[in-house]
């Protein structure tokens, strides 16, 4: 054996002998050791750090949808008070809007039925003239005549102006809500409860009477119903015959 051989082959020996000669005469293997474990650790941390960050992210998602939540409802709970309040404010005009019509349409109703009386003398004063006095026309009387008539026309003229409307129901169905029964007529001739005769004509302004009118209805005669079925067939049954 050479001396080169029997010097490698004492160095073995003494190696496998002394593991602390055997680990200085191996630094390469020792630094590969040390990268493995820092590795290992580094990949360790990682994985801590990436289930960290899950965890994180799951409570962040947690607190939006909870807070869109919270948004939703509010939001809900704003629209549902705006409507309300739209329901109120239209509710209030169109309660606004009433009131000032009503206000217009019967600021004149108190004095309009005190001035009915003066409507109604000046009637009475043209009814009170015997038909042969109007039929002659004698001078001053057939011109206290025109006037009292102008008078009264022009009365009822202004009367309409502000509203108010004159009754005169002859020969229309007796309606309780503008009229006034005084008496009953027989009359077979006419359907039963048509206002054969007015005592006093009515007033009405708007939609509210203002006075009644007060009427003589008519009975005996057939019902109106039945009239009324009469009247609408006879233009048939004439078509009919043609």
């Amino acid at each position: 054996m050479s001396d080169t051989g029997k010097r490698e082959h004492d160095e073995a020996r003494n190696r496998a002998a002394d593991p602390a000669a055997r680990d200085r005469a191996d630094p390469a293997s020792e630094a590969e050791a040390r990268r493995a474990a820092a590795n290992a650790n580094a990949e360790g941390s990682g994985y801590a750090d990436a289930a960290s960050g899950f965890a994180d992210a799951d409570a962040a998602a947690s607190a939006d949808a909870e807070r869109i939540a919270a948004l939703e409802a509010e939001n809900a709970d704003v629209k549902d008070r705006l409507l309300r309040l739209a329901a109120d404010m239209e509710n209030l005009r169109r309660r606004t809007e009433r009131e000032v019509k009503d206000a217009r349409t019967y600021a004149v109703t108190g004095f309009a039925r005190e001035i009915l009386s003066v409507a109604d003398n000046l009637r009475r004063a043209l009814e009170a003239v015997p038909a042969e006095a109007k039929a002659d026309g004698e001078g001053g009387l057939a011109g206290l005549i025109d006037g009292v008539e102008v008078t009264e026309r022009s009365l009822i003229s202004t009367l309409e102006k502000h509203g108010v409307k004159k009754l005169d129901p002859e020969g229309q169905r007796f309606d309780p809500n503008f009229h006034q029964a005084m008496f009953e007529i027989p009359n077979t001739e006419v359907p039963n409860g048509t206002v054969l005769q007015v005592v006093q004509a009515g007033y009405a302004i708007g939609e509210r009477v203002l006075r009644p009118a007060m009427v003589g209805v008519s009975k005996g005669g057939p019902k109106a119903s039945a009239a009324k079925a009469e009247a609408d067939a006879a233009p048939q049954d004439a078509g009919d015959t043609i």
